[in-house]
């Protein structure tokens, strides 16, 4: 997910979202004009912030940043003390033990600003996908797979026609896939409710998003050769290879002096990693031969960006996503569950299979998908490097990057813009429906490396699987409604399930 950023299908290949009437409950909305005046209007201004003493100055923002105030606050407080949405700071990594990152960035936290760190023409991609700090290429064999590169290299191109072409081949297994393994997870789901009381569905979920990603990416059954826990291999791999940038909240100072104070090496993960890479290289021959002869890889190119797409991308995000999208729905006290549950049953045929096509009739499980990605955006940073000196734009000014300059997007903030978001702090599950006059807000909606709106191609680093991730979504939750009438949990764990009558 950007980043769920490296896997689409064509954009005509996905079902076209209708529209619904509302209910009769619902509020009338206009639909917001346009936030800013026009860019010639605007007063360009020097940026303001600081970067602090050398040394003393990265170290103090790292400890703030992880510790004593935390991403949110950390940020917020700085929008404040400068008055400003866009202003200079150090995010982490940084020193001691990491001589070659530079924290010093630019930091962009409003909706018209962040769109700049998707324009090609000032911007590149090139090896910032958590920052200025980039993992060993161990980790991925040893080469810059797909996400590391910039569109104007000529193998991003040939990696991202070979990743949409994965998903495009894929699609007539997706959904049945998808579901099969769903049902295996609510099975142990409801049976560790009956017996337990409770069940910690992150467990089942990765599980069943594992065999279901690798059968319609790869094309084949992960559990004959490498087991019903080798997701675990990715789950350490990814792990090691984000943790200097990831907060984690445990106990501290621990979490600041052995996660957040040096890289960590491959070995540590590499047996398991090579079990996945043998799994792909013997069994998703078919997969990797069309890489190569249909896209110009060599056979190590392709399977590496499989396991990239596969491990980091799919599997990843969705790992972050869903617990956050069921999280929504089993605290929800607002009577959604009754309305998702109500509009489920009532516009698809009980007697068929769930698919893309029905569920692009769910105006209001849609919306709800979208407001969790709003709200709670499964790849909270974006990074871009200025490609060329240029006028970043925010609402109230401009502001004038060198060329090397590396932006900071943080989502979490910029999709709360009360310029363009009514009631931002507040999570709005039919915010994004046309009867509430939201569809215009999608044009906003940056969480795949790019405005929802936008399409992925090989010239942008939009998430290829956009569409998939917000539409299995969606099945995802027109599932769970025909099989229960509603369920109680958080976004870790399920406590009681009422099935369907």
């Amino acid at each position: 997910m950007a980043t769920m950023g490296a896997i689409t299908m064509s954009t005509s290949l996905m079902p076209r979202m209708s529209s619904s009437s509302p209910p009769s409950s619902s509020p009338s909305f206009t639909p917001l004009e346009s936030p800013t005046p026009s860019l010639s209007s605007l007063p360009v201004r020097p940026l303001p912030g600081s970067y602090g003493l050398p040394l003393i100055g990265p170290l103090w923002d790292r400890l703030d940043y992880f510790w004593f105030s935390g991403q949110d606050k950390f940020l917020r407080k700085r929008m404040d003390k400068y008055k400003s949405s866009v202003f200079r700071t150090n995010i982490p990594p940084s020193f001691p033990f990491f001589k070659k990152t530079n924290p010093k960035m630019i930091a962009v936290l409003d909706v018209k600003a962040f769109k700049s760190l998707f324009d090609m023409d000032v911007v590149e991609k090139r090896d910032v996908l958590i920052g200025d700090y980039m993992p060993s290429t161990s980790f991925t064999g040893n080469m810059r797979v797909g996400v590391y590169l910039d569109p104007s290299e000529p193998k991003h191109s040939q990696v991202k026609e070979f990743c949409t072409d994965i998903l495009k081949r894929g699609s007539k297994q997706w959904v049945p896939e998808l579901l099969t393994n769903l049902d295996t997870m609510w099975n142990t789901i409801e049976k560790d409710v009956t017996e337990k009381g409770s069940s910690t569905f992150v467990f089942p979920l990765q599980k069943a998003m594992f065999r279901f990603l690798t059968k319609a990416i790869v094309g084949a059954d992960p559990l004959p050769s490498l087991g019903e826990n080798a997701y675990i291999s990715f789950d350490l791999w990814l792990a090691l290879q984000i943790l200097p940038t990831q907060p984690i909240n445990i106990l501290q100072p621990l979490e600041e002096i052995f996660l957040h104070s040096f890289s960590y090496p491959f070995f540590l993960v590499q047996s398991g990693y090579q079990k996945l890479y043998n799994f792909i290289k013997t069994e998703g021959q078919d997969v990797v031969r069309r890489g190569v002869s249909d896209f110009g890889l060599s056979e190590d190119e392709a399977i590496h960006n499989l396991l990239f797409v596969l491990g980091f991308n799919a599997f990843g995000g969705f790992s972050v996503f869903l617990p956050v999208l069921l999280g929504n729905l089993g605290n929800d006290q607002t009577g959604l569950q009754t309305r998702l549950r109500e509009e489920v049953r009532s516009k698809i045929d009980p007697t068929r299979p769930i698919s893309f096509d029905s569920v692009s009739e769910l105006e209001l499980v849609q919306s709800f998908v979208y407001e969790s990605l709003r709200f709670q955006p499964p790849v909270p940073a974006q990074y871009a490097r200025a490609r060329k000196d240029f006028v970043l734009y925010s609402h109230e000014a401009g502001f004038s990057v060198k060329k090397g300059e590396l932006l900071f997007g943080y989502q979490p903030l910029a999709m709360r813009d009360a310029k363009v978001f009514d009631e931002p702090e507040r999570f709005v599950a039919d915010r994004f429906t046309e009867w509430k006059g939201g569809r215009g807000l999608l044009e906003y909606l940056y969480w795949s490396n790019g405005p929802q709106t936008g399409s992925p191609s090989s010239a942008n680093k939009q998430c290829a699987a956009k569409d998939h991730v917000v539409f299995t979504a969606c099945v995802i939750v027109a599932d769970l409604f025909r099989r229960y009438d509603s369920f109680v949990g958080t976004s870790g764990s399920i406590t009681a399930i009422e099935k369907a009558k």
